[in-house]
């Protein structure tokens, strides 16, 4: 079973409520949920909407194809049009054109009058559960958490008004679906958020610029609950310098942002490289140059964060595949900054970050922070210097005040052993050539190989690099069902970037890259790393993630029937 739904409308007509209701009833129903949005820059009007995709088998992204199409205005019925299925529904205000057989007219604005006139969205969200043969339970133990007191009961109204008004009229689309191990129901930003404070973050900051103001927004609601500071500063450089400061201090800090805020960032990337401080920052992915589409999706980042600031310095680039990797990434990130005192780049994109789905519950017994600052008692009396010069790179790190004895000195300008500045060229070596054998270090033991999914015969690998992960499997199992010799291998770490799993699977297959960029940096940096040429690529940069389906017709035109 593989539903989908889409709710459109105007900005301020209550869509996310919509969707994140029936997202939660559906996954509450059990479910596999994946919730995508698209909307414009804008507080009110223009052409917003979002979509559900649910199943009884694992979902990696969303569907073109509309089972079920809730339309609050009439722009929303007639640009989706084409998208629902044959036998599919919209459901439409009673005052609305009727757009053709298929629609089922809603009173919404009527019952919404009777009862609250800004509550339509709750009339679709009632409508919507009896047409999918779903009963109320579920939603009415929801609606709490997001009406307050006052218009709560009469959101219960409407919800049920809804759900009776078209009650004549629906189809059983319900699957049971049990026996399945316990999971969690959540969007990108959220997930990249909870890793992070689950891997001991204390301090963040960032100034708000979508779509990674999501990220921020999760956090501050767990100041009361957590030992975290949030901090919205009045710009992007403010806020990579404030976490850096924090860094500087000890205490595990974070930043976040978008492309035009991480040009901004770039000098201070630049000094946590050669002052060596932990610094982790998200940059979520949108369309540029400048502003470009905020609130659309991209992969364009890429070689920009892996060779973001000026000079030569250790640095690793993370792209999560998914929300589960999201979590699990941010945390890692935060160990691998600590550890290795360098800055590390979370590239995740609109895609991702405001998409929902269900995953596995976390598990927090496999996880351990780890931290890399020297210990007082065992240090002594010898003297400390910041940048001693060691055998893998890494210095001794104290925060200021922890030693009695010991100056925590750090400088933006080249440095000796103990933080004092110099121009001396011997010196100036033998510390970059001490900051860059740190990645060798970090190759050899903490670098993740991609993931590979396939046989072992194949003729055909697709490349994907963060969350175009999602579309590509998808693809992939509609390619192998096919009939097709063809492998998906799936890299989560893009800097340095993992060579051996590819060269070994590329010689002797044809190699496709999947990217949401135009110029296929991916396909561009593994030719630079690795001197393999990557036959075809499979590209989209109109702001919308790729699907499957769209993935698998384009392999086979432009791989199959063009090779």
């Amino acid at each position: 079973m593989d539903f989908n739904l889409l709710v459109g409308g105007q900005a301020g007509q209550g869509l996310k409520t919509v969707n994140s209701i029936l997202g939660k009833v559906l996954f509450r129903e059990g479910f596999n949920i994946f919730s995508s949005s698209d909307f414009m820059s804008r507080i009110r009007g223009g052409h917003n909407f979002m979509q559900l995709r649910i199943s009884d088998q694992k979902l990696y992204g969303p569907d073109n194809e509309i089972d079920l199409l809730i339309a609050l205005d009439k722009k929303t019925a007639k640009i989706h049009k084409e998208q629902l299925k044959e036998d599919g529904i919209v459901l439409i205000d009673g005052k609305s054109e009727i757009i053709d057989s298929r629609a089922i007219l809603v009173p919404a604005s009527v019952i919404a009058n009777d009862i609250n006139p800004k509550g339509i969205n709750t009339v679709f969200v009632g409508a919507t559960l009896k047409m999918m043969g779903l009963d109320l339970e579920n939603a009415e133990e929801i609606l709490p958490d997001f009406f307050v007191d006052e218009i709560l009961e009469d959101n219960i109204k409407l919800l049920r008004r809804g759900y009776k008004a078209v009650e004549k009229i629906y189809d059983n689309l319900k699957k049971n679906v049990t026996g399945k191990e316990p999971e969690i129901f959540i969007d990108g930003n959220s997930a990249l958020g909870y890793g992070a404070l689950s891997g001991g973050l204390s301090f963040y900051s960032a100034y708000p610029m979508s779509p990674s103001t999501g990220i921020m927004n999760f956090l501050a609601q767990q100041q009361k609950d957590y030992d975290l500071v949030v901090e919205q500063a009045e710009d992007e450089l403010a806020a990579v310098n404030m976490a850096m400061g924090g860094s500087y201090t000890g205490i595990r800090s974070m930043s976040g942002t978008s492309g035009g805020g991480l040009a901004l960032m770039n000098e201070a990337i630049g000094m946590a490289g050669i002052s060596e401080i932990p610094l982790v920052v998200a940059d979520v992915q949108r369309p540029g140059p400048a502003t470009g589409l905020p609130t659309r999706t991209e992969q364009g980042d890429l070689l920009f964060a892996v060779n973001t600031a000026q000079g030569e310095f250790p640095l690793m680039v993370i792209a999560p595949r998914d929300h589960k990797d999201l979590f699990y990434s941010s945390f890692r990130a935060l160990n691998i900054a600590d550890e290795y005192q360098i800055p590390v780049i979370l590239l995740s994109d609109q895609f991702n970050a405001d998409s929902s789905k269900n995953i596995p519950e976390f598990d927090f017994e496999s996880l351990e922070i780890k931290r890399n600052l020297i210990k007082k008692a065992d240090y002594g009396k010898k003297e400390y210097k910041r940048y001693e010069f060691t055998d893998d790179g890494i210095s001794p790190r104290a925060y200021p005040g922890q030693l009695e004895d010991g100056l925590v000195l750090i400088d933006s300008d080249e440095h000796d052993e103990k933080g004092h500045i110099v121009e001396d060229g011997e010196m100036r070596k033998r510390m970059v050539d001490k900051r860059a054998c740190k990645l060798e270090k970090l190759i050899e033991k903490d670098l993740n190989e991609p993931e590979y999914f396939g046989e072992e015969d194949i003729e055909y690998l697709l490349i994907t690099w963060g969350s175009s992960y999602g579309p590509a499997r998808e693809a992939f199992q509609l390619l192998q069902a096919d009939g097709i010799k063809v492998g998906l291998l799936s890299f989560n770490d893009v800097w340095p970037l993992p060579k051996n799993k590819l060269k070994n699977l590329a010689e002797r297959v044809e190699l496709v890259t999947v990217e949401m960029n135009s110029t296929a940096q991916f396909k561009s940096l593994i030719a630079s790393e690795t001197l393999l040429d990557v036959e075809h690529d499979i590209l989209k940069y109109s702001g919308r993630p790729f699907t499957g389906k769209e993935i698998y017709n384009r392999f086979l035109d432009e791989v199959i029937d063009n090779g």
